[in-house]
């Protein structure tokens, strides 16, 4: 058996911080509208996740203030 060394994972956000400062002007036009298009698509699945976080912590509360009247 081999034992590989495994790369450490990036640390929450760091992924996101290096695509903001990637230098833009290495793509071309075609490439910069598939990369808006991904970007959309992450948002998109950003808020949607905030959302199903919203509706979460306001069961949650409608719960804990019921008990507590």
């Amino acid at each position: 058996m081999i034992d590989e060394v495994a790369e450490p994972r990036p640390l929450r956000g760091e992924v996101l911080r290096a695509l903001a400062h990637e230098d833009l002007e290495l793509y071309g036009r075609e490439e910069l509208e598939e990369r808006i298009e991904l970007l959309k698509a992450e948002i998109a699945r950003t808020d949607g996740q905030l959302q199903r976080k919203h509706m979460g912590r306001a069961a949650a509360d409608a719960l804990f203030s019921i008990r507590s009247e």
